[in-house]
């Protein structure tokens, strides 16, 4: 019922009476009190005045199942939410549900992640009330050498969510990596389950640097977090309730042609690589060139002194001439 409530609370910018969350939720008013005495010790600043009502005076950086499904506004994505406080990883967790057939569409978040992974198996901790740590487990009727992409369409919900949540212009590091100012905010990694043409599973998660002011030092210069650029707190439940309904959006537009066509133009706009040298650190035979946008199949056109090559991800990395960008 405290889902419930909060989302009645948000419903109006004045108090909402308690009789009338009495008749709303069919309970007595002893139940409305106790459960907003309850969102109160959660961290709500809850106001309660004779004759009036409650009233909701302000919300805390609060990251738990309540707060997300009480602001959750998607059609299907979050449709089920898995919150722990701790987790070791939220793909982890989210490839071990999949295989108890959790449906298509939860949401698996943590507070505290332990030992989240990144590319080529590099750890990626989230501690504890400063950072995001999401995934997104789909079970799309899709071929799976297109299951890539996905990682892409996440890159630019998140770009949007963070957009609309604080107004900063945040940019893509081909393919994935989400900046601002130069500097890495977001990483993100998909994995798959599947068969030679079917997909089973595929779980997209994502680790954004929120609260962090403090990096390892061979991380100071390449990262940085939202409120060291936004210059105050940001509420997290809020940006991944963004995130998510611009990763619902654009999920669907994708599914229509299995491929990034319709998002080629937006995705460019965004790619702070373009026009830009860069060194394709390519474990084959490293070369550099100018980057000049993506295919509709995410691969990224660069112009070398000879020809344009095209780069597709996986193992092979992307890096300014002179530096992360």
């Amino acid at each position: 019922m405290k889902v419930e409530i909060l989302a009645a609370l948000r419903e109006t910018d004045g108090y909402v009476s308690g009789q009338d969350l009495c008749e709303k939720f069919g309970v007595s008013r002893t139940a409305i009190w106790k459960a907003i005495n309850q969102l109160k010790l959660s961290g709500y600043e809850i106001e309660a005045v004779q004759n009036r009502g409650y009233r909701i005076v302000s919300t805390p950086d609060i990251l738990s199942e309540n707060e997300l499904r009480s602001i959750r506004k998607t059609k299907w994505l979050g449709n089920k939410i898995i919150y722990e406080p701790v987790m070791v990883s939220t793909n982890t967790k989210a490839m071990q549900l999949a295989e108890e057939g959790v449906p298509h569409g939860t949401l698996v978040v943590t507070d505290k992640q332990m030992s989240g992974r990144g590319r080529r198996g590099r750890k990626w901790e989230t501690p504890a009330g400063l950072a995001i740590a999401m995934t997104f487990l789909l079970r799309p009727d899709i071929i799976p050498n297109n299951a890539s992409m996905l990682t892409i369409v996440a890159a630019m919900a998140v770009v949007k969510g963070i957009e609309a949540e604080t107004g900063l212009r945040a940019g893509i590091k081909w393919p994935n990596d989400v900046v601002i100012n130069r500097k890495k905010v977001c990483g993100i990694l998909t994995e798959m389950s599947a068969q030679s043409d079917y997909v089973n599973h595929i779980v997209i998660g994502i680790g954004i640097n929120v609260h962090v002011n403090e990096f390892p030092e061979e991380f100071q210069d390449m990262a940085t977090s939202l409120d060291s650029e936004y210059g105050k707190k940001i509420n997290r439940s809020a940006l991944i309730e963004r995130i998510c309904e611009f990763f619902e959006d654009y999920y669907e537009v994708f599914l229509q042609t299995e491929d990034l066509a319709a998002f080629v133009k937006e995705y460019n706009s965004y790619l702070v690589n373009l026009n830009q040298s860069v060194r394709v650190l390519d474990p084959k035979e490293p070369f550099e060139g100018k980057a000049r946008g993506i295919t509709a199949r995410g691969e990224l056109l660069v112009d070398t002194w000879e020809s344009r090559r095209l780069v597709s991800s996986g193992e092979v990395s992307v890096r300014g001439l002179y530096g992360y960008v």
